[in-house]
């Protein structure tokens, strides 16, 4: 299960940590994210390495889809309900500068990746739906983004009608390892370097100790339980991608927002569609049952895919893991008022690519001791009422339910972040926690974070 961007983009590897050394600052996390923090601070004369305790971009940054867009569902006139206008309009202003910083970057460091402005669109299969979509563009525009409503049987690229539709001009699309290995090429990155534990100013790996002024958490989703509290504070959810080649042009990004919905965009000369999202270790597909009958995961893509295109081809099909924050805005900035050194980026919602340049904006200005326009609008230490208050409900209903799980059931199927009972993910072959994400194989080998390490078991679980 491997990625479009992984198959034709082989990034260099590089050496493991050798030493203890210290340094002005050290990321944690070689994704996008991390990448492009360190490309900010390097520029600025700063100090800083990056470890990773894989390869680079070998997470969730080589899985994604790769769209930079300010085009994130039906968020902007619900972020106003719940949020204020000033708040919706700094998100909104934010995601269009992160645009503008790609291009900027690609055009002065002559990045061949792809790179492609074009339209991306919200769209609904539903009339009853059409009231929101033109809501969403009145406000969208009122925000300062260049966005419009369209009719539906204007649009024809899909294959299949549609009720309407928002268009954002000016978004975009790339190859994201491509990008990413040009500039992991001007910082210092050391992979298989795992962290073990971060204590103040020092980072504890399996290779060695970094001391360091700033310490930055670009990890997809935190490993520290406190300070931060971040597994209060989100979830994750799976969702599912599927290449099928020499399909029809599509001309732009299509997102869905109908329940089952899918997404759409070109890549050279393959059609992704996605889709079939759910929260991990929350998938509905029981033992027995035919998992293209629940709405979520491969199967459910493959027969969506394969009725808008009769013998299906697959060139490629991987999933991709999405950490989700109650108010449905990243999590970027310090990581707690007891640790003014340590910084966070996280919660970014399923829009990976725009919130990590909106994480290198701020935190590297944050480091430099500058003000950032946007700070505010992403800060870690928020909580928003309105916005939060059911998502948090469920998330801690989720947690009390796979710890007590975990408590009273089978010792051997804890998961090691804090002990929630790990669930059998039968599409993916894996155990996952329902609790907080942490994924592992059928062997118990660490696939994705918090947990920090693998179940070390022997035997097979299944």
């Amino acid at each position: 299960m491997e990625s479009i961007w992984k198959k034709e983009t082989q990034i260099p590897e590089r050496e493991s940590l050798q030493e203890n050394t210290t340094v002005h600052t050290v990321v944690i996390g070689a994704g996008m994210a991390g990448i492009l923090i360190a490309y900010f601070l390097k520029k600025e004369g700063k100090d800083v390495i990056v470890v990773e305790a894989d390869r680079i971009a070998g997470g969730q940054t080589g899985n994604t889809t790769a769209k930079i867009t300010a085009q994130h569902g039906l968020c902007y006139a619900k972020m106003i309900k719940n949020a204020g206008e000033e708040r919706a309009m700094g998100y909104a202003m934010a995601n269009k500068e992160a645009i503008r910083l790609y291009e900027k970057i690609i055009e002065e460091e002559k990045i061949s990746c792809d790179f492609q402005k074009l339209p991306s669109y919200l769209y609904s299969v539903r009339p009853d739906r059409t009231e929101e979509l033109k809501e969403e563009a009145k406000v969208a525009a009122r925000l300062g983004i260049d966005a419009g409503y369209v009719v539906g049987n204007s649009l024809t690229d899909l294959p299949f009608e549609i009720a309407g539709a928002v268009c954002f001009h000016n978004q975009a699309q790339f190859q994201p390892l491509k990008f990413v290995k040009h500039l992991a090429g001007k910082i210092t990155v050391y992979e298989h370097t795992s962290v073990l534990s971060v204590k103040k100013h020092e980072v504890f790996t399996d290779k060695g100790t970094i001391t360091a002024e700033n310490i930055v958490f670009a990890t997809h989703y935190p490993f520290p339980i406190v300070p931060g509290f971040y597994f209060l504070r989100q979830h994750q959810e799976r969702s599912y991608v599927l290449a099928l080649p020499d399909k029809k042009e599509i001309n732009g990004m299509y997102y869905s927002v109908d329940e089952g919905g899918l997404s759409f965009r070109k890549a050279g000369d393959m059609l992704l569609v996605g889709g079939g999202s759910h929260r991990t270790g929350k998938s509905s597909c029981k033992k027995g049952t035919h998992p293209a009958c629940t709405g979520e995961g491969f199967h459910y893509l493959r027969k969506m895919a394969g009725s808008f295109y009769p013998n299906l081809e697959e060139a490629a099909h991987w999933a991709a893991q999405d950490s989700m924050t109650h108010d449905s805005v990243p999590f970027i900035g310090k990581f707690s008022t007891m640790r003014p050194y340590w910084y966070i980026a996280t919660g970014f919602n399923k829009w990976g690519m725009t919130a990590s340049m909106i994480a290198a904006m701020i935190i590297s200005d944050s480091i430099q001791g500058r003000e950032n326009a946007y700070a505010g609008i992403f800060k870690p230490q928020r909580f928003l009422f309105r916005a939060s208050v059911k998502n948090l409900l469920t998330d801690v209903g989720q947690s009390i339910v796979g710890l007590s799980k975990g408590l009273f059931g089978n010792k051997d199927m804890r998961c090691p972040h804090m002990g929630c009972r790990l669930t059998w993910n039968p599409e993916e072959e894996s155990f996952d926690c329902p609790c907080h994400g942490s994924r592992f194989d059928r062997d118990g080998n660490l696939i994705d974070n918090p947990a920090q390490t693998s179940l070390y078991r022997n035997e097979k679980y299944r």
